[in-house]
C-alpha cells in the first residue's frame, strides 16, 4: 500500500474549484452576451480592452499587449480581431510613427454594440457571483473578485 501526499491533492482541488468557479461565471456571461448581443465573452473582452485605449503616449496597444489583456495567444487574438473587423466592429490602421506597427480601434458600430452589451455583462456577472456566494467554498472567491482591481 502506498501513502499519498495530501498537499498536491489539496492544491489540485483548490485549482479545480477555482477553474469551476471561472467556468460557471463565464458560461453565464457567454449565454447572456450571445443571446442578447451576438457576442462571445472573448469578443466582448476584446472590444472592452480596445475601447479603453487613448491617443496619448502609449495609449494604443500593440497586438501582444492586447493578447495579454484578453488572455489569448497572439495568433488567436489576431484571428479574433480579423473576425470583428469583418463584422465592422473594429478598424485597423498603420501606426503614424512606425509604419511597421498596426493599431486596432473600436469602430462606431463596435462602440455602440459594446455600450449596449456592458449592462448585460454586468448583470450576468452579478447574478453569477450572487449565486456562487451561496456556496461556502466559493464565497471567498466571490469576495476576492468583488475587491480585486485589475492593473490599468
Amino acid at each position: 500500500m502506498t501513502t499519498q501526499d495530501p498537499a498536491p491533492t489539496v492544491l489540485a482541488q483548490g485549482w479545480r474549484t477555482l477553474s469551476l468557479f471561472h467556468g460557471k461565471i463565464e458560461a453565464r456571461i457567454e449565454h447572456a452576451l450571445q443571446s442578447g448581443h451576438g457576442l462571445s465573452v472573448r469578443e466582448y473582452s476584446l472590444l472592452d480592452v480596445l475601447s479603453r485605449q487613448h491617443d496619448g503616449p502609449g495609449g494604443h496597444l500593440q497586438m501582444k499587449q492586447v493578447a495579454d489583456a484578453v488572455a489569448l495567444s497572439q495568433s488567436a487574438t489576431t484571428r479574433l480581431v480579423t473576425r470583428l473587423e469583418g463584422r465592422g466592429l473594429l478598424t485597423r490602421y498603420l501606426c503614424p510613427t512606425d509604419r511597421r506597427g498596426i493599431y486596432t480601434d473600436v469602430s462606431e458600430a463596435g462602440a455602440k454594440l459594446l455600450a449596449e452589451a456592458r449592462p448585460t455583462n454586468e448583470a450576468a456577472l452579478r447574478q453569477a457571483l450572487d449565486e456562487a456566494a451561496q456556496n461556502p467554498e466559493l464565497a471567498p472567491l466571490v469576495k476576492a473578485v468583488e475587491t480585486l482591481h485589475a492593473p490599468v
